[in-house]
């Protein structure tokens, strides 16, 4: 269980209306200052009032002061049950995994291929996922299809995405629309609740064909399911067919627009060292959710810490007066 320490909220915001009390005090104390400044003008003897009252004793005094109220206002924090985000592990969750096996994908400007670059993160984010999730695979080509439903048995999926081959053509908004009937053949807790999901779209976002990516990403968004957009390419790719050389660049545009429009992420894998990295984040995406915590205690915590120094500095006051 990981804490962040993100500010979310209060759980009580209308006890925050006694903070108003602070200004009021602080108005208080500069009157009074500034009161006993006129009063000591009457007084020529200043050498005598340096001994009883040195310069360093009435900066004291003003720290001392602040801390005060930088304690009081903690506290009153404190007391409004301040709320923070805690990423906490998913206990269930169907997460579809489309493979971009268009012949763009063959590529070799990521090792050994973009492909088999491909498979290898998706097999590695399957393996780190929970076993209690339901995962799914779909093959983007120019006729997306749903290779394996929603199962727990991941051993399957890694068997399934490693016999992937390449096919002509990629209808990535198809693709994506193909991924979301998948989600919908997710089985439904015993009590009818149905677990949150998630698209994991790994392409060079080549598209070729069929519905834009982005009115497919929409619709992903608007039930939610966001789709994280793993791009795999660089702008030097390219591919040999009937013997004439093309170069099939990454569509980042694209893939920023899909993960945008479906409220997901968006990552590069340029090279296996980015593929590792990408599978790592997106197993930290996938893997936790954030909920409410209170975090009362941390500003306890920070009122106790300013009250103990202003205490600190009234003991040093106190001597100094002696």
């Amino acid at each position: 269980m990981i804490m962040e320490v993100p500010f979310y909220g209060f759980e009580s915001p209308w006890r925050l209306w006694l903070l108003l009390i602070i200004p009021a005090l602080i108005v208080a104390y500069v009157l009074a200052v500034r009161r006993r400044s006129q009063q000591g003008m009457r007084y020529p003897n200043t050498t005598v009032l340096g001994q009883v009252l040195p310069k360093q004793s009435q900066w004291l005094r003003h720290v001392v002061v602040a801390l005060s109220v930088l304690s009081l206002l903690a506290l009153g924090v404190a007391w409004a049950q301040p709320l923070g985000q805690e990423k906490v592990p998913r206990e269930r969750a169907t997460v579809v995994v489309a493979v971009d096996i268009s012949l763009s994908m063959t590529a070799t400007d990521v090792a050994p291929t973009r492909m088999d670059a491909a498979k290898k993160a998706a097999a590695s984010i399957v393996d780190q996922l929970p076993q209690g999730y339901n995962v799914a695979l779909v093959e983007v080509s120019g006729s997306p299809t749903v290779r394996l439903s929603p199962t727990q048995d991941h051993n399957a999926v890694d068997r399934a995405i490693e016999v992937l081959t390449p096919k002509d053509s990629s209808a990535i908004g198809n693709g994506i629309t193909t991924a979301l009937a998948a989600v919908d053949q997710a089985p439904t807790a015993s009590d009818g609740s149905v677990a949150p999901a998630m698209i994991i779209l790994l392409s060079d976002g080549g598209n070729t064909n069929g519905q834009a990516p982005q009115q497919a990403a929409q619709q992903a968004g608007d039930k939610g399911v966001p789709v994280y957009a793993v791009e795999f390419g660089t702008a030097n790719g390219y591919v040999d067919l009937d013997g004439q050389r093309q170069a099939v660049p990454p569509d980042s545009q694209m893939m920023q627009e899909i993960a945008q429009y479906s409220h997901g992420q968006y990552y590069t894998a340029d090279n296996m060292s980015q593929v590792d990295s990408a599978a790592k984040s997106l197993h930290s995406e996938l893997g936790y959710e954030l909920q409410k915590k209170e975090i009362t205690a941390t500003a306890a915590g920070l009122s106790l810490i300013f009250a103990f120094v202003a205490a600190v500095g009234a003991v040093m006051l106190g001597v100094r007066f002696r």
